[in-house]
């Protein structure tokens, strides 16, 4: 149940409000939101996120996790050259936004996480090269109702920018609220065991975003409402910095966007 490390594809574009004449905001973020296509400076960027983590500390109640999450950026490709075949070439951004991930299981049922990053993001189409920095708290309860386990998870969390190049900055916070319950269906695959999971959360931003569609006009959103299901398996499949505990699939609304996303890990 990693907070806000999962490996998504969202057929969204993202992008941020900002009064700097500079857009940064289209790749800063880019690790807190997950992976899309957005906008830059008249380029379009299509935004892959890759997580990279490995525990420092350990025991049955507590772990401290170092994460390396690196996302890449390719330009010059859009929704419309999916259809042809045409892969993105060109990385045009990065960032790197290495942090330390604190859990403890407070009681059987509770796990309290807290979170703090700081990195450094580049544009190499335009230059310009911001700092990142982000902080987060959250608490996932597993709710005693017959044999579905659910789970009730609340977040908080911002995020930030500094340029290095001159004096623009911004910020990005939310709390989000959601439920994960099971099925009590469970079948093999090979050795695996797993289990389709439910999920609706709800996202309320302190910062207004702007939401890029592909071919309308720009969506101004306060919050919005996520539902999907996920296969949870009963171990991760992968390799030792990076592994796939859930496979999924939600739907994302508000404010009048659209998005679908696709899943790789807890889905909250």
């Amino acid at each position: 149940m990693a907070f806000l490390r999962y490996f998504s594809i969202s057929l969204i574009l993202l992008s941020f409000c900002a009064t700097a004449e500079t857009d940064y905001h289209h790749y800063a973020f880019a690790n807190y939101l997950g992976s899309g296509v957005y906008r830059t400076e008249g380029q379009n960027a299509t935004v892959v996120n890759i997580p990279l983590s490995f525990d420092l500390h350990r025991t049955e109640t507590e772990s401290v996790v170092l994460h390396t999450p690196l996302s890449l950026g390719f330009v010059d490709f859009t929704w419309r050259d999916i259809p042809d075949g045409d892969l993105p070439t060109s990385v045009g951004t990065a960032t790197l936004t290495p942090g330390v991930e604190y859990r403890v299981q407070t009681s059987s049922t509770h796990e309290f996480q807290a979170y703090t990053d700081l990195g450094v993001g580049a544009n190499s189409t335009n230059g310009h090269n911001v700092l990142i920095y982000s902080a987060g708290m959250s608490s996932l309860l597993e709710l005693d109702f017959e044999q579905s386990k659910p789970v009730w998870v609340n977040r908080v969390f911002f995020a930030g920018y500094n340029s290095f190049d001159d004096a623009a900055k911004e910020t990005y916070s939310a709390v989000q609220s959601g439920f994960d319950v099971g099925t009590n269906y469970h079948f093999q695959v090979a050795d695996v065991g797993v289990e389709p999971r439910l999920f609706v959360v709800g996202y309320w931003y302190f910062d207004k975003l702007r939401f890029v569609t592909p071919f309308n006009e720009d969506v101004m959103i306060k919050n919005s409402l996520e539902a999907g299901v996920t296969f949870a398996f009963s171990r991760s499949l992968g390799w030792e910095l990076f592994n796939i505990s859930h496979l999924g699939l939600s739907y994302r609304a508000g404010d009048g966007i659209q998005a679908w996303r696709l899943i790789f890990d807890f889905p909250i």
